[in-house]
């Protein structure tokens, strides 16, 4: 008999596979030996090919990797009981004695039991903030390592009802995330696909942007509202014997006992964490010079608009891209309209007390979100203050407010709600640091900063999202290989730590470079300012309207020119200059002069975290290297 790959799980649970002169291969396509449907397969994903008396497994080069016994590989002479997964299915290499003779290899015994009463060793990790980041991270390591690993998750968000954790409602005290992001191929087909499955239903995303050089097997970015997300991951996690949720603050303080007693505290609290601040300086300081001119820390503030545009997707896309005063971001047509503000603009994102008659900057600094109430004013729930912009009749503010929804097809009566966002970014010196040495009581206790607590990423067009996604797929990988029962090192986690150095870097170029533009003495200056000005030397009355519409026409053909070919139904010339026209001059004035996004300074290669976890080649006892 000879050997056989069994189907262990999956689609090909039972089946048996005969290995012989002839190779077997896996993939998606149908002409593969073993066809494995998942999106996380390649179409011709790996084979297996006898060589002399051995059996070699060979990735092709995939774009997901090949696991066996959990480890990727690029190539491998297999042995009796290996693990082969490939997108998401698994078969076990098996030989019986007999064959085993003919090859000459060892016969087939089974493993070794533990020893009665004795559990696998478990990994012990906490979980500070349970938003999209921390909730991935609990996940994967579930997937990855099961029964051994425990995993307690805190956030104060949540309340426990009907023996399930959920999130808290506004009347609770939690205004909802309702803004749509934009989460890249390389991330998601990286997600267990229990949370594939979950999340990407036909009614609960689209495919609003192009393929570009984070897209993977052209795959596109898939378009998503981020309370959706949590509000999935969430009810995953409540299902998994392995995870714990506490809908509880994390105090860095009051659980320090418990802590000390865990292998890993994953910091995923956002960009203020808390937790973060009080291991700054295990973490070390960060810089902000490199994002700065002239000694100014460069921030933006953001008008967020909750809006339903009727422009189709190709349009909002062609308009979004052409100009950085606006970015629409939606699904269906219903997202955020988002405003970048020079910083007398900003200086009016206040609330007003109607009743105390006193201003509050609960939008600008909590933020808040101000919802349209029947009488069609923007309303705070929690601090009950008014918008004031909305409120003060000829306000410049909200003039140019209307304007961008004329410029995105809003009808004033779509505009449901308002608030408002300050970003800005640091250098991080270090993303992983050891907390607590090892103790005769204790295992040592190490640190991690993921997601906006560890790269806060300015999102015109930032990658914050798949930045901490790709940070989370990071750190599971790194424990999955890493556990043995044993306390870390800081050699474990180089690759971790290689790859967070590469994702601030990368994508936080790619930000800076949203958040700025050049002169034509090449010096660099804040786009805020650049608008501010354009509103300061706009033109009395149409002079400049008909140069602004030709300039912002043919700036939109370049663009329309380069997006064709991945984008169909964008709009013809006579469709943009019709709606061009509908807007006042000064707006056009300052659109034109806020530039297009440099799609070619931000583009390029992107950071593959895949890279960092290959296989290490395999030493020969004889040739290690004795230490210095």
């Amino acid at each position: 008999m000879p050997p056989e790959i069994v189907g262990r799980g999956g689609s090909h649970a039972g089946r048996r596979f005969p290995l012989g002169e002839a190779p077997i291969t896996f993939g998606r396509k149908s002409d593969n030996t073993v066809v494995i449907s998942s999106i996380r397969a390649s179409r011709f994903h790996a084979e297996i090919r006898r060589e002399a008396e051995s059996f070699v497994l060979t990735d092709l080069e995939s774009s997901n990797g090949t696991l066996v016994n959990g480890r990727r590989v690029t190539s491998l002479v297999l042995t009796p009981g290996d693990v082969i997964t490939i997108g998401g299915e698994s078969f076990n290499y098996e030989l019986n004695d007999a064959t085993a003779t003919v090859l000459g290899l060892p016969p087939v015994r089974p493993a070794a039991a533990p020893a009665e009463g004795a559990p696998p060793p478990v990994l012990r990790v906490t979980v500070a903030g349970g938003g999209p980041v921390g909730l991935t991270l609990a996940l994967l390591l579930e997937r990855t390592l099961g029964e051994r690993v425990a995993v307690t998750v805190y956030d104060s968000r949540w309340i426990s009802e009907g023996g399930r954790i959920v999130w808290k409602d506004e009347s609770q005290g939690n205004v909802r995330r309702q803004q749509v992001v934009t989460i890249q191929s390389r991330q998601y087909l990286n997600l267990p696909e229990e949370v594939q499955e979950r999340l990407f239903r036909p009614e609960t995303h689209t495919e609003m942007w192009p393929p570009g050089p984070d897209s993977v097997q052209g795959f596109r970015p898939r378009n998503i509202r981020i309370a959706y997300i949590e509000d999935t991951l969430l009810d995953l996690a409540n299902d998994k014997p392995g995870i714990t949720l506490v809908p509880e603050k994390f105090d860095a303080v009051a659980r320090h006992g418990e802590v000390s007693t865990h292998h890993v505290l994953a910091i995923c609290e956002g960009g203020r964490s808390r937790t973060r601040e009080h291991f700054i300086s295990k973490f070390g300081n960060p810089d902000k010079s490199i994002f700065s001119l002239d000694g100014r820390h460069i921030q933006d503030v953001v008008l967020g608009l909750r809006v339903k545009s009727k422009l189709s997707d190709p349009m909002s896309v062609l308009l979004t891209v052409a100009q950085n005063r606006f970015l629409l971001n939606s699904l269906r047509g219903e997202g955020f309209l988002n405003m970048r503000l020079s910083d007398a603009e900003a200086q009016e994102v206040v609330g007003i007390d109607p009743v105390k008659r006193t201003f509050e900057e609960c939008i600008a600094s909590r933020p808040c979100v101000m919802m349209r109430d029947g009488d069609g004013d923007y309303v705070c729930p929690t601090h009950s203050t008014l918008f004031l912009p909305a409120l003060v009749k000829g306000s410049a503010l909200w003039k140019r407010v209307r304007e961008g929804l004329a410029l995105f097809g809003v009808p004033p009566e779509d505009l449901s709600a308002v608030t408002a966002f300050r970003l800005d970014m640091v250098q991080r010196p270090r993303f992983t640091a050891r907390l607590w040495a090892p103790t005769p009581e204790t295992p040592g206790t190490y640190g991690f900063l993921l997601g906006d607590a560890a790269n806060a990423i300015h999102f015109w067009p930032g990658r914050g999202l798949n930045s901490g996604l790709a940070s989370a797929i990071s750190l599971a990988r790194s424990l999955g290989g890493a556990w043995r029962g044993r306390p870390f090192r800081d050699a474990d986690f180089i690759r971790h730590e290689a790859a967070m150095s590469m994702l601030q870097y990368r994508h936080k170029s790619r930000a800076w470079n949203a958040m700025v533009t050049s002169d034509e003495q090449g010096e660099s200056r804040a786009i805020k300012d650049v608008i501010a000005e354009s509103i300061e030397s706009a033109p009395e009355g149409d002079a400049q309207r008909e140069a602004d519409v030709e300039a912002l026409m043919a700036r939109l053909r370049d663009i329309r020119d380069r997006l064709s070919p991945r984008i169909s139904g964008l709009p013809d010339d006579d469709t943009l200059r019709v709606h061009l026209m509908t807007l006042r001059a000064d707006t056009l004035h300052t659109l034109v002069a806020s530039g297009a996004w440099d799609t070619l300074v931000v583009g390029g290669e992107e950071v593959d975290v895949d890279i960092f976890y290959r296989p290490d080649p395999q030493v020969a006892p004889d040739r290690v290297a004795a230490p210095a």
